[in-house]
């Protein structure tokens, strides 16, 4: 084991491919998976690109998700604790008992109920774009409106005010962040404050409903003293908020907020880059169309060849560890490239080939461990649903433009394109 390793360097961010990775990152994983980089606070921390590694410091409770201790590598922020509710940037037990609210919502049988809802709001966007005729941007009338809507919808956030809050998250998830993106996240958690208030004097049914008048959705087992192995003890008082009377304002709009930037922004980028990739990959495409039964798969293989997570998960070392060869010192960052590990030749064949018919099961798009994503089972359909429909109405589908001529969200902590202009 050594604590030495080359000096720090700045996260490679240069792409030469819109669907491949920086090459750099290739390049460390093959020398030196566990490298030194240096974080925009100017401290020195570590990236791993290894498949197997990313997986085991995702899954072990010694690196902290916590907010007052992560750093990034790219986005000069203060440490500060986590939004009541936002349990992405918690540690067990906390994380655990806000998660707990909203796993039964998001099991594979109660996304595959809700293929139908899928099917009717995608075929209505479908039918927007024919209306319109080409040539059209695919974001602008498919990707986000159908992502948008899905996530609306249960949650019980008004789509009338998607203009607003997509503008709010695109501005939260900048790589530029500073008081722009500070008075984004401020403006729309106030937003779902309100929203969380107002279903406090009126339930509905919905998600925010269920978390204001009950703590959560029926079937979490909070019972009237809370003892229930969640650690919460008859009065709840224990720093969390979840005592016999459910959550309060704060931590239902934080909660609320978590899903609603995670729900829209990843299922739309996946549908736009998704669908530039297969229609860059024009073998790949017609085996889609000539058997739609491989959509799913394609799927998987898309998730995995676009990582489109492409910055920011990051961990603090709560004690020292011993991580392929290197020493992680405790208080040190670490940043997970999920774009190095997803095409890591030790875990796939091939890695940087797009191959649908490929089984890329135990790639890491939707993460690892206690934080993998919660809502990966809603994507899967959305996704599968999204392309199989899409390329069924529009078999002639095309790009409006060149290629090198669609923006890419290289800016954002999400990627993606920013528009997709596509004719038929």
């Amino acid at each position: 084991m050594s604590d030495t390793a080359s000096p720090p360097a700045a996260l490679p961010t240069t792409r030469t491919c819109p669907f491949d990775p920086p090459a750099e990152l290739a390049r460390l994983r093959a020398e030196q998976p566990v490298s030194r980089l240096v974080f925009a606070d100017g401290s020195a921390g570590w990236l791993v690109t290894d498949h197997a590694l990313a997986r085991q410091v995702l899954a072990d409770p010694r690196f902290s998700s916590r907010g007052d201790l992560l750093r990034s590598p790219l986005r000069q922020r203060e440490p500060e604790p986590p939004v009541p509710g936002m349990f992405i940037f918690m540690d067990p037990p906390e994380h655990h008992r806000y998660r707990k609210l909203l796993t039964g919502q998001f099991t594979v049988r109660r996304m595959n109920q809700l293929e139908a809802e899928v099917s009717r709001i995608v075929e209505e966007r479908l039918d927007a774009m024919e209306q319109h005729g080409p040539p059209v941007d695919l974001v602008d009338v498919f990707a986000l409106p159908v992502a948008t809507q899905l996530i609306c919808q249960p949650l019980g956030v008004p789509y009338e005010q998607h203009e607003t809050f997509e503008r709010q998250a695109s501005a939260m998830l900048s790589l530029a962040a500073g008081p722009a993106a500070d008075a984004a996240g401020e403006a729309m958690f106030g937003f779902l404050h309100g929203l969380a208030a107002s279903r406090r004097a009126a339930p509905a049914d919905d998600l925010i409903s269920d978390l204001v008048t009950r703590g959560g959705p029926d079937g979490t087992g909070l019972d009237a003293a809370g003892v229930d192995g969640t650690g919460l003890d008859a009065a709840g008082l224990d720093g969390t908020g979840l005592d016999d009377t459910g959550l309060d304002d704060t931590e239902v709009a934080g909660i609320a907020m978590m899903l609603l930037v995670a729900g829209h922004e990843t299922t739309a980028n996946m549908l736009g880059l998704g669908t530039f990739a297969l229609l860059r990959h024009p073998a790949q495409l017609a085996a889609l169309r000539a058997d739609p039964g491989l959509a799913g798969g394609a799927v998987e293989e898309l998730l995995r060849h676009l990582s489109i997570v492409q910055y920011e998960m990051n961990r603090t070392a709560l004690a020292d560890v011993e991580l392929g060869g290197q020493l992680i010192r405790a208080g040190e960052a670490v940043c997970v490239s999920l774009p190095a590990a997803n095409r890591d030749p030790n875990r796939f064949e091939r890695p940087d080939e797009l191959d649908i018919t490929r089984s890329a099961r135990g790639h890491l798009a939707f993460g690892h461990g206690v934080h993998q994503c919660l809502g990966q089972q809603l994507a899967r359909v959305e996704l599968r649903v999204g392309f199989t429909a899409l390329f069924r109405r529009f078999p002639a589908l095309r790009l409006a433009v060149p290629a090198e001529e669609v923006p890419l969200r290289v800016d954002r902590g999400i990627y993606g394109v920013y528009r997709l202009p596509v004719s038929w």
